[in-house]
C-alpha cells in the first residue's frame, strides 16, 4: 500500500520525464556527463546533461554518447548566458532531446519558442527554476511545462530563501495546477516523501549523485566531500555591489578565499577602466568554470571549487546510482508508512 502510495504522489512527474521514478538528477559541470547521466537513466530516474560552457559540437558529442549508453529519457541543461545558446538548442532538437532545462535566470526571447517549437527536430518540453513565487508565476504563464523550487541549501550558484521556505510559499499556490519539482539540500527520502506531501510531482537531486560510482569526479573530490559536514559547505561573499556575483555553494578551502581576491582584482580592474562590466561578470563565470575543474577533474581540492549542497554531509561512500535511487525510494516508503 505504502508503495502504490508513494507512485501515486510521484505519479504526474514520472508521466512528464517518462520515468519510473519522478526523480532528476541535478546538472554539475563536468560532472553530469554521459556516464552519470545514463547511470541515473537507467536506473529509472531521469539524468540531466550539463552543457556549462560545453561548445556547440561537445554538447553534439555528449548527447549522442550519452544515447549510446541509455534507450531511458534524459535531458540537457543549458545556461541562459552561453553565447550560443540558439545553436545549442537547435542541436537539441536535431538530436531528439525530449526535455531541456534552462538555468541561469530568465529564458531569452525567442528561447521558449525555439525549444518547444523547433522546427529542427522533436519539440522538447522545457524546465525553469524559480527562486521566488513571483518568478514562477511569470514563467508558467510564458508557457514554461514544469518549475524547480530550488533553495540555498543546494551546491553551486544559489538564491537567497531556503528550500522549505520556498516550498511552502510556491506549492500551495501553484502545485495543483501545475508541475514543481524541489530541490536542494535533499539527502533522504524522507525529505522526498515531505515535499511530494506538500504537492511536489517530484525532486531534483545534485550532491547526492556527485559521488557515485559512475560518477567520473576525481578522487581527491570524493574524499573531501565524504569528509565534509553541512557547515563546511558554505556560500562564496560579494566583495562589490558592482559585481553582480550570483552566490555559489562550495566547500570552504583556500579557492574559496581565492575568489575573494579575484573579485577585489576585478573590481580594480573596472576602477580604472580597464575592461566594461559585461567583461568583468564573463571573467567571474570564467573563475567558477576553471576552478570546478580544477577541483572535480583534475583533483586540485585545495585551490578548485568543491561546489556541494549542504546535504554533503549526508554522504559517506561511493554507491552505485542504482543504490542510490533504492535507498531514497525505500526511505521514502519508510517515511510514508510512519506518518
Amino acid at each position: 500500500m505504502t508503495h502504490e502510495r508513494l507512485q501515486r504522489l510521484m505519479a504526474r512527474g514520472r508521466e512528464f520525464l517518462g520515468t519510473d521514478y519522478a526523480i532528476m538528477g541535478g546538472a554539475m559541470s563536468w560532472i553530469s556527463d554521459r556516464h552519470l547521466v545514463s547511470a541515473i537513466s537507467n536506473a529509472g530516474g531521469f539524468g540531466m546533461i550539463a552543457c556549462g560552457a560545453m561548445e556547440p559540437h561537445m554538447l553534439e558529442e555528449e548527447i549522442a554518447e550519452t544515447a549510446k549508453r541509455t534507450d531511458r529519457p534524459f535531458g540537457v541543461n543549458l545556461i541562459t548566458m552561453h553565447p550560443d545558446l540558439f545553436e545549442l538548442i537547435e542541436i537539441c532538437g536535431r538530436a531528439g532531446v525530449s526535455h531541456i532545462a534552462l538555468a541561469g535566470g530568465l529564458p531569452p526571447k525567442g528561447s521558449i519558442d525555439a525549444i518547444k517549437g523547433t522546427e529542427t527536430g522533436t519539440p522538447a518540453k522545457l524546465i525553469c527554476f524559480a527562486p521566488a513565487l513571483s518568478l514562477a508565476k511569470k514563467l508558467v504563464r510564458s508557457g514554461v511545462d514544469a518549475l524547480v523550487v530550488e533553495g540555498m541549501e543546494a551546491g553551486g550558484h544559489i538564491g537567497p530563501v531556503s528550500t522549505s521556505v520556498l516550498a511552502q510559499e510556491i506549492l500551495p499556490e501553484l502545485s495543483e495546477e501545475h508541475l514543481v519539482f524541489v530541490a536542494g539540500g535533499i539527502g533522504r527520502g524522507s525529505a522526498i516523501a515531505g515535499y511530494l506531501e506538500m504537492g511536489a510531482c517530484g525532486v531534483q537531486l545534485g550532491t547526492r549523485f556527485a559521488c557515485a560510482k559512475e560518477s567520473i569526479a576525481h578522487e581527491n573530490f570524493k574524499k573531501a566531500f565524504f569528509r565534509a559536514s553541512a557547515r563546511d559547505a558554505v556560500a562564496s561573499v560579494q566583495v562589490d555591489a558592482r559585481l553582480p556575483v550570483i552566490p555559489v555553494r562550495a566547500l570552504k578551502n583556500k579557492g574559496t578565499e581565492e575568489f575573494t581576491a579575484k573579485q577585489r582584482e576585478i573590481a580594480g580592474s573596472l576602477d580604472r577602466e580597464e575592461i566594461a562590466m559585461g567583461e568583468a561578470q564573463l571573467q567571474v563565470e570564467h573563475y567558477w568554470a576553471g576552478a570546478l575543474r580544477r577541483a572535480a577533474i583534475d583533483g586540485d581540492v585545495e585551490n578548485g571549487s568543491l561546489m556541494a549542497g549542504q546535504s554533503v554531509g549526508m554522504l559517506k561512500e561511493e554507491e552505485p546510482v542504482a543504490d542510490i535511487i533504492a535507498k531514497l525510494m525505500a526511505q521514502s516508503e519508510d517515511a510514508l508508512t510512519r506518518r
